[in-house]
């Protein structure tokens, strides 16, 4: 699979006229290479070129990280420093021609990427975002069904957290009761933001020691990790009766939901999708009260490519993957937010969850 991602990777190199393609450790290593190794002060760089690629790698590392790629080490010790080893890598990279084009890892550490451009001075520089960012934006059929996999776990650790309400919980233990899911079934949690009333009106409100009343709106938010990819979505129920406006805010959501869906095909803006949303609240007189954009993508990282925004020029391709969560915000009543992860197959966007996105009446 490794190999498959490096030649696409070099297709793409040449589609883009980029001539050096400078990895960090980071979730672009991870998707590339399958490696991750241990993080520090210390340079690690997966550098590649069209014929050539290599690893900057500490002598400390080299060891450990060997039985993981069949890729050169030029090794350097903390008694010598990484200059040599790295001028090495890049003479054999072939980068010391004039007018080179460098795309560099935008999430590695500063000075890593300092040390590369002292070593390129002249160099032309941008991101990985049309090279490793563009290819991993497109996803296969395994991470498909990874994907998928945890989207399906996901349902049910949802399940579990309105299970768990009852009056007077809190909303950390109700957070328990989801990681205490995750880890039953072999998933690492990723987040868990448990609101109850008016805590939902806080889009990214910290989950705490809030207690359950009755005759209130939650809103859960949530994400496991199993297999090296993660999940993500919200859903939101009731606790006794329903609170004055709820099945209103919720019907406009659940209507943004499927407009948003309607509108992710390949070939449309994700601008758009964004506006098919933002459009059915407003209409229905609650767009001040929608805060944030509609979707962000969804692989290794929880938030990477495409963004789903109102000014998003980007074309959406078979294979993204991103969420669509529209979310209305009542300050001091409560906060609704309905949230899917959609992949653009055929001429569609597909949903995930298999989970309704009625909301959950506990009595």
């Amino acid at each position: 699979m490794h190999e498959q991602r490096m030649a696409r990777l070099r297709e793409r190199m040449t589609a883009t006229g980029t001539d050096l393609v400078v990895v960090g450790p980071s979730s672009h290593l991870v998707w590339l290479a399958g490696m991750s190794p241990h993080g520090d002060e210390r340079p690690v760089l997966l550098i590649v070129s069209k014929d050539h690629a290599g690893f900057l790698m500490p002598s400390l590392n080299a060891d450990s990280q060997r039985p993981f790629t069949k890729l050169p080490f030029y090794t350097w010790a903390d008694a010598d420093g990484p200059d040599a080893a790295l001028a090495k890598l890049l003479t054999d990279s072939g980068a010391d021609r004039p007018g080179l084009k460098i795309a560099l890892d935008e999430t590695m550490r500063a000075d890593f990427t300092l040390l590369v451009i002292d070593a390129l001075p002249g160099a032309k520089r941008g991101f990985l975002n049309d090279t490793v960012g563009y290819l991993r934006a497109r996803k296969d059929d395994a991470e498909y069904a990874l994907l998928k996999m945890n989207a399906v776990l996901n349902d049910g650790a949802m399940r579990a957290g309105f299970a768990a309400l009852k009056e007077g919980i809190t909303e950390l233990e109700v957070g328990q009761a989801i990681r205490d899911y995750y880890i039953a079934n072999g998933a690492k949690p990723e987040f868990v933001s448990v609101c109850f009333g008016e805590n939902g009106a806080f889009p990214h409100h910290h989950t705490g020691d809030r207690k359950l009343k009755r005759n209130e709106a939650v809103l859960i938010d949530i994400g496991g990790r199993k297999d090296g990819y993660p999940s993500d979505m919200t859903r939101v129920g009731i606790f006794g009766e329903t609170p004055a406006g709820f099945d209103e805010v919720h019907g406009v959501l659940e209507r943004a939901v499927q407009a948003a869906v309607d509108a992710a095909k390949p070939g449309v803006a994700a601008k758009e999708v964004d506006k098919a949303a933002r459009d059915v609240i407003t209409a229905a007189g609650y767009g001040e009260f929608f805060l944030h954009r509609t979707g962000h993508g969804l692989g290794i990282d929880i938030h990477e490519p495409p963004y789903i925004t109102g000014t998003s020029e980007t074309i959406l391709e078979e294979g993204n993957v991103f969420s669509i969560e529209p979310g209305i915000y009542l300050q001091g009543k409560f906060g609704l937010r309905l949230e899917e992860i959609v992949i653009v197959r055929g001429n569609r966007a597909e949903v995930l969850s298999e989970l309704p996105r009625s909301a959950f009446v506990v009595k």
